[in-house]
């Protein structure tokens, strides 16, 4: 039986992946995942007797039923479609096959589902069980969830930010997200109070050996193999915290801090461009997902300050 190795090599999945990494600034974590859905649908191709240049149109369609079939959510089987079509868009590009079988293809229907959200009650609640925390922990915890808050920041983004971002300018970090570009940040006060008091004891977190080291360049040092905080490790912080203000963990995750950020800036008045440019977005429409914040304030508006909705008002009160 042919091994997964043998499968990517003969399937020509590597030089697509680093085709991603070159020209399309992928990160580790999007490569990986790449990896995994673009493997499945190789093996179940190849026990079919299908290489890469036989996989026909009904291949791919069959592949999408029988991912529902499974009861793979409908997002899930659009975003391994979506890596399919890269695949054999770069195939096809590169004069390896004459065609693309997955043009023809139709994605699974996707809702618009709303992004889970913290109110920014529940937001003051966890950021001060964080400052209660004691010891150098509680101080990384708290830096962590303000500057998260703050900022709206990718967790992928927060937990391997170098030092150096935080080290130029007191008031602003400089963050360098998807696709290698960069975009500054300005900081709260109480993010850079937290991260002052933080930085004081951050070299609590860098191993003895290590501080000189690769892992000194990180803003949020650890042990561990990557040299600094875990996103995992990150999330797990996250979930005690909420067990501890009472709030539900399935409610909770650092995504959900992203989406409270831009959702509460909106509901105080914000632009759309200006939390576009913030949240790292390439495109607006990406972020108009947070634009029922705005209906629901143009709403409030229009019943609160309208001359007509006003008077209407008196008329019933009379």
């Amino acid at each position: 039986m042919t091994d997964a190795r043998e499968l990517a090599g003969a399937w020509r999945l590597e030089p697509f992946l680093e085709m991603l990494t070159a020209e399309r600034g992928a990160s580790a974590n999007t490569i990986a995942a790449y990896r995994r859905d673009l493997r499945e649908f190789v093996t179940m191709m190849a026990g079919r007797g299908r290489n890469a240049t036989g996989v026909a149109t009904d291949d791919v369609r069959d592949y999408v039923t029988r991912l529902a079939e499974a009861g793979y959510a409908a997002t899930t089987a659009a975003r391994r479609l979506s890596a399919l079509r890269q695949y054999f868009g770069f195939l096809f590009a590169e004069g390896m096959r004459p065609d693309d079988p997955t043009a023809m293809v139709d994605g699974p229907r996707l809702g618009r589902p709303l992004p889970k959200v913290l109110d920014e009650e529940e937001v003051g609640r966890l950021l001060d069980a964080a400052h209660e925390r004691p010891g150098s922990e509680g101080l990384r915890l708290a830096a962590m969830l303000e500057l998260l808050y703050a900022t709206g920041l990718r967790v992928s983004e927060l937990v391997t930010l170098p030092l150096a971002a935080v080290a130029r300018n007191p008031d602003v970090i400089v963050v360098r997200g998807k696709g290698e570009r960069e975009r500054m940040v300005p900081l709260t006060r109480p993010a850079r109070k937290a991260l002052q008091a933080y930085c004081k004891v951050r070299d609590d977190f860098a191993p003895a050996g290590a501080r000189a080291g690769a892992r000194a360049t990180w803003l949020f040092p650890s042990s561990g193999k990557e040299g600094h905080l875990s996103r995992q490790r990150f999330g797990q912080m996250l979930k005690e915290l909420a067990d501890e203000c009472g709030i539900d963990r399935g409610k909770l995750s650092p995504h959900v801090l992203r989406h409270a950020f831009a959702s509460h800036l909106l509901a105080n008045g914000a632009d759309l461009r200006s939390v576009q440019q913030m949240l790292g977005h390439a495109d607006i429409s990406t972020t108009q997902i947070y634009t029922h914040v705005l209906d629901e304030r143009l709403q409030a508006l229009v019943r609160d300050k309208h001359p007509l909705a006003a008077a209407k008002g008196r008329r019933r009160r009379a």
